[in-house]
C-alpha cells in the first residue's frame, strides 16, 4: 500500500490545474453525484476536469456540464453481464493517468480497490472515504455517514478538497437531502425520443411509464402488481403506458404486461433504447412507477414525478 501511495508523489502546486474524479459505480450513483461534480467545477473554474465512469455510464457522463474529458473503466466488482477489466489492464490504465500530472483526485466510491487505482495517478491530493478500506492510499480521509443522502456524502468530499487545496473558493454545503440535480439533454436526444415514440404509434397523448424490474431479487416487487397499478393509473388519466427495462428484464416486463388492461395502449421500449433517449422519453411522462433502480434516478434527473417501490434498503439514503 505504501509503495502504491508513493508512486509519482509530487508537491501540491499553487494552483489546481488538473482534476481526476472517479465515479465508477452504477447509473444512480453517478446521477446522485451530479451536484457535487458541479461543485468541483464551481470551486476550480480554471481547472481541467476528467471523469472516470463505468462504460454503462459513458453517455450520461458525456452530457454533464463542466466535465472536460470522460474515460471509462469497468471494474470487475461492478460489471454486469461480463467479467469487466482485468487487474493488469486497470493498473496499466491508471498508470497512464500519472502522465497527465493531476493535482487533485477525488474518488466518490469508498473502496480500497478504486483507491489503489486513484493512487497510481500520483496526484498530490487524493481524497475519499475509507469505510471499505484504503485509507493509507489517500492523503485526506473524509468520514462516511450512512445516515446521510448519497449526494450529501459526495459533497463532503468536495468540501474537503476546497479546504485543503490552494486558492479555492468556499462551497456551500447541501442540506441532509440536497435538491435534485437536473440532467440537461440536447435537442438531438429530445428529437430521438419523439421519433421513437411516434414510430411506436404515439400521437401526442398523455404518457405514464413503468419499470417493473427491481434490479435484483431482494428488491423486486410483484410484477403483476406493477401491471395492475399502472393500468389503473393509465385508465384514470386516459394515458398511454410506456414500459421500460433492460434486455434481461423481458420476463418480468411480460409478467407485468399480462396484468395490464388489454384495452390500454402500450409502448414497450424494453431493451431497445439508449439511456439518453430513455431520459428524454421519461421527461415526457407524467409519472414513472418503478423500483429502486438506475432508471428511477434517470427520471429524477429530468424532473419526472416518481412513485418508487423500495425493497430492504435505507430509505433515508
Amino acid at each position: 500500500v505504501a509503495a502504491i501511495a508513493s508512486l509519482g508523489r509530487r508537491e501540491v502546486p499553487p494552483t489546481i490545474r488538473r482534476i481526476l474524479l472517479l465515479r465508477i459505480e452504477r447509473i444512480g450513483d453517478l446521477l446522485m453525484t451530479l451536484g457535487p461534480i458541479g461543485a468541483v467545477r464551481d470551486a476550480f473554474p480554471g481547472a481541467e476536469i476528467d471523469l472516470v465512469v463505468g462504460s454503462w455510464n459513458a453517455s450520461i457522463a458525456s452530457v454533464i456540464p463542466g466535465v472536460d474529458r470522460v474515460e471509462t473503466i469497468d471494474a470487475p466488482w461492478l460489471a454486469r453481464g461480463g467479467a469487466g477489466a482485468t487487474w493488469a489492464a486497470m493498473l496499466a490504465q491508471a498508470r497512464g493517468w500519472r502522465a497527465r500530472r493531476y493535482d487533485l483526485a477525488i474518488n466518490f466510491e469508498g473502496d480500497i480497490r478504486s483507491h489503489a487505482l486513484m493512487a497510481r495517478s500520483g496526484a498530490p491530493l487524493r481524497i475519499g472515504f475509507d469505510h471499505a478500506g484504503g485509507g493509507p492510499l489517500l492523503t485526506h480521509v473524509v468520514p462516511f455517514d450512512p445516515s446521510r443522502h448519497t449526494s450529501a456524502n459526495a459533497q463532503a468530499l468536495v468540501e474537503c478538497a476546497v479546504r485543503v487545496a490552494p486558492a479555492a473558493p468556499m462551497v456551500t454545503p447541501p442540506g441532509d437531502v440536497p435538491a435534485p440535480q437536473r440532467l440537461h439533454l440536447a435537442a438531438m436526444h429530445t428529437e430521438a425520443a419523439r421519433l421513437r415514440l411516434e414510430h411506436e404509434g404515439w400521437r401526442g397523448e398523455r404518457l405514464v411509464a413503468m419499470h417493473a424490474s427491481g434490479g435484483r431479487a431482494v428488491k423486486q416487487w410483484h410484477p403483476d402488481r406493477f401491471g395492475s397499478a399502472i393500468s389503473m393509473i393509465a385508465a384514470d388519466h386516459g394515458a398511454t403506458i410506456v414500459l421500460t427495462g433492460a434486455p434481461g428484464d423481458r420476463a418480468l416486463v411480460d409478467a407485468a404486461r399480462a396484468a395490464i388492461d388489454p384495452d390500454r395502449t402500450v409502448i414497450d421500449l424494453t431493451g431497445d433504447v439508449d439511456l439518453l433517449t430513455l431520459a428524454a422519453v421519461l421527461a415526457r411522462c407524467e409519472v414513472y412507477l418503478t423500483g429502486d433502480t438506475g432508471p428511477m434516478h434517470l427520471a429524477a434527473a429530468v424532473g419526472t414525478p416518481i412513485v418508487a417501490v423500495f425493497g430492504p434498503s435505507m430509505p433515508w439514503r
